[in-house]
């Protein structure tokens, strides 16, 4: 039964105003939230009866779920009225444990499995997710994403075998697919081996190349973390030295008014670089969109080259979702994806020697974000 229908679609988005969650007693729940939007006050409270039918009680679980996911909320009053003898430890808590009584409440729907998988990869929970996996694929042992979700993350939980089985398995399926992803985990391994630049580099193109500076998430008054500002120092290193260079400055999340991409231009302007070098991205909300909405504009401006600069724990996860952003355009494109793609980082880490390992949790984050480049929504049909 699909249950995300054209009214969910409208409520959701990212202004979300259901907050609260119908169970399985007679009283009614008011939960009250922070307002997601500005239209609501700081104390409004949404109140739902339980009685309502059953697909409007799923929905209330949706909404809550992909309101806390956005904008957190108030864990303790979530316990007390919603999650009764479950203690929350933050946000995809919350999250988690929506999706799990959805689907407890249409077991038959495969999406809200889905959904309930990715919240428990997002929380580091990998045994759980691949049990919600092995359940989708008892129900349906073709599902293609769900045989591919398996692979990789039993193979990042150290199950080789289990990962050859699903590609096996999965080229039954779709072989032209599955060797396409194939394809991408070989060129993200070779990406976890990148070399990190600290310093300009002195080989790169002096023509049709873009910086790339990659937001952070402002303080609530809408200044700029400590983070952004050395990302911003590193760009503007490169510029100096790359005076013909483009730079985009890619960051949506608004706070008080401002995005990333906002601060990034103004600072960059006020050291002295020329506004028309900037091009803003102002619509990304994550590291996904950072590369697929600035390969958007790097296509637009025909653009060759590309150095991208973030943070030193965040360049591998970048450079790999930038690699994907740009297959997916090229192939949309009609055309074989050769830009090169560089890096310059702030050092975020003690050591260099730190800096190079990669732990299994930054994998799980790699391959999470990696899959969601190449269209695999976490939340199929709510959230990518």
């Amino acid at each position: 039964m699909k249950i995300f229908t054209k009214k969910f679609n409208r409520r959701l988005v990212m202004t979300m105003t259901a907050v609260t969650v119908a169970m399985a007693s007679t009283t009614s729940l008011s939960l009250p939230v922070k307002a997601a939007t500005a239209s609501m006050s700081e104390n409004s409270i949404i109140t739902y009866k339980n009685d309502a039918p059953t697909s409007e009680r799923i929905q209330q679980l949706i909404d809550t779920a992909m309101h806390f996911y956005w904008n957190g909320g108030d864990l303790k009053q979530a316990e007390k009225d919603i999650f009764k003898g479950i203690t929350l430890k933050g946000k995809y808590d919350v999250v988690e444990n929506a999706f799990k009584q959805a689907t407890v409440l249409d077991p038959y729907n495969i999406d809200l499995k889905m959904s309930l998988a990715s919240t428990q990869i997002i929380q580091k929970k990998v045994p759980e997710a691949l049990r919600t996996y092995e359940q989708i694929l008892h129900l349906q042992p073709d599902h293609f994403n769900a045989n591919l979700l398996y692979g990789m993350y039993s193979k990042i939980n150290g199950n080789e075998l289990a990962y050859k089985q699903s590609i096996n398995k999965l080229r039954k399926i779709d072989e032209d697919q599955t060797n396409a992803f194939v394809q991408k985990f070989k060129e993200t391994e070779e990406i976890l081996d990148l070399k990190m630049n600290t310093e300009v580099p002195a080989d790169l193109p002096s023509k049709n190349h873009a910086i790339v500076i990659l937001g952070y998430a402002l303080a609530e008054d809408g200044t700029m973390q400590e983070t952004l500002v050395e990302r911003l120092k590193q760009g503007l290193k490169l510029a100096q030295q790359y005076p013909d260079s483009k730079i985009i400055v890619t960051g949506g999340v608004p706070k008080n008014g401002v995005t990333e991409a906002d601060n990034m231009t103004k600072w960059l302007v006020e050291q002295g670089v020329a506004k028309e070098r900037i091009l803003p991205e102002n619509k990304a909300t994550d590291t996904v969109e950072n590369a697929l909405f600035s390969t958007e504009i790097i296509e637009e401006q025909g653009i060759k080259d590309v150095t991208v600069v973030t943070s030193a724990s965040h360049i591998r996860r970048s450079v790999a979702l930038f690699k994907e952003a740009d297959r997916f355009y090229s192939k949309m494109n009609g055309k074989e994806a050769k830009r090169n793609l560089t890096n310059m980082v702030y050092m975020d880490y003690e050591t260099v020697e730190e800096a190079h390992e990669v732990p299994k949790s930054e994998l799980l984050v790699v391959y999470r974000d990696l899959f969601r480049t190449a269209g695999l929504w976490q939340y199929p049909g709510i959230q990518r």
